[in-house]
């Protein structure tokens, strides 16, 4: 596909923390090591890091966010949401939006079947989800010049106008540009889907190669974008497949009927060189060897207290024999709401001593509810900003 050149990413003269962050995701060594993004919600830490008054942050949100990641020296970020915290009060959400299958609604109904059973779910399976994603793949086959270009020119346009937004401090990476089958248990609510899981993994199955079929098409296109546009090489992927006890399914079956459909829909994306790392919610210890097989290259967001052994993942390699690309953070669950801010520095320091050599970046594991402490949120910071300056020479 030939269009119009965009100004490649790897043309711009980042600034040094900025730059820190480019080498750290080509595993070059670095100085110091780069801080990921931080996430709090509270709009009153928001407004304190980015040295703005009350209320700035409802007036101004995207300006006070974005300054609070300057201010806390942020050299990365992928998703960027920056009004995300707008339905947050200091209590958590206080907003009316409309409960859904796993929020609480009282009735799910997709394309008129209502979601009482497992049957259902397989009924809406079969006769619109399934035929509605082999439709998708059809219609990009049929004319898969017009869809790959626009794809790229959307994904290059967005990543363009937000790094541009950012200017030299920061880097934006690509988040939510690739596809690849998910278990939709957000649309049919978690008891229905996973009692039709078991009982019919046939349609499963059907589901997800339906699913895999139309994202590797699409895939190839989000590979020519990151060629196109000279886009950072990582994409963190977001599924939360797991909870504080394990996989939500079965792994080994995952292993029969989603990991090769998985595979085969990244595989474009793989050979192009971009370094695909795994957002992890839960304990997906058992996933972790398996993501690796199938050719993703680092992790982000451990839950410590659920099961995930970061000392035993940061010592696994890729399936190429490389240090994995780990994005480490202090506990969002744990340590930021009910430790103290020694708790914060003792947490850092373990991240960075047992994390990859050149390949770590540090932050907090998740967003960062209300509610915790103005201190234990200085300390990140300071911490941080500590590592980003000294490398690994720890916290005085």
């Amino acid at each position: 596909m030939q269009g119009p050149r965009q100004r490649r990413k790897d043309d711009m003269k980042y600034k040094p923390p900025a730059q820190m962050a480019l080498d750290t995701l080509l595993g070059k060594p670095a100085a110091g090591i780069p801080s990921w993004l931080i996430h709090p919600m509270e709009h009153r830490i928001i407004e304190s890091l980015a040295g703005a008054e009350e209320g700035a942050y409802r007036k101004k949100p995207i300006e006070t966010y974005l300054q609070m990641q300057r201010n806390a020296g942020t050299c990365l970020i992928d998703q960027w949401i920056p009004d995300n915290p707008l339905g947050i009060g200091d209590h958590g959400y206080e907003d009316d939006a409309p409960m859904g299958a796993t929020t609480g609604a009282r009735r799910v109904v997709c394309d008129g079947i209502t979601i009482d059973s497992p049957e259902s779910v397989a009924e809406h399976l079969e006769r619109f989800a399934i035929p509605r994603m082999q439709e998708a793949a059809r219609k990009w086959q049929d004319d898969p010049g017009k869809h790959a270009g626009e794809a790229v020119r959307n994904i290059l346009a967005g990543e363009r106008e937000i790094q541009e937004l950012f200017g030299a401090d920061i880097v934006k990476a690509p988040y939510g540009v690739a596809g690849f089958p998910c278990l939709p248990y957000y649309t049919y609510g978690y008891q229905n889907y996973f009692m039709a899981y078991a009982l019919y993994p046939d349609v499963m199955e059907r589901d997800f190669k339906a699913q895999a079929d139309y994202h590797a098409l699409r895939n190839r296109a989000v590979a020519q974008a990151y060629a196109a546009g000279g886009l950072p090489p990582v994409l963190r992927l977001d599924h939360d497949i797991a909870d504080s006890r394990g996989t939500l399914v079965d792994v080994k079956s995952l292993d029969r009927i989603w990991f090769p459909h998985f595979a085969r829909s990244l595989a474009p994306i793989l050979a192009a060189g971009v370094k695909t790392i795994w957002h992890c919610d839960g304990n997906l210890m058992q996933m972790v060897p398996r993501l690796l097989d199938a050719g993703l290259k680092g992790f982000q967001g451990f839950q410590y207290e659920d099961g995930m052994d970061y000392e035993k993942i940061c010592r696994m390699k890729t399936r190429a024999g490389e240090e994995l690309l780990i994005i480490g953070g202090v506990s969002v669950t744990r340590t930021l709401p009910f430790g103290a801010p020694a708790d914060v520095k003792k947490e850092l320091r373990w991240l960075v001593e047992n994390g990859p050599r050149n390949s770590l970046f540090l932050a907090g594991t998740s967003s960062i509810a209300p509610g915790v402490s103005a201190a234990n949120i200085a300390a990140l910071v300071e911490g941080l900003k500590y590592y980003r300056e000294n490398g690994r020479r720890g916290i005085p």
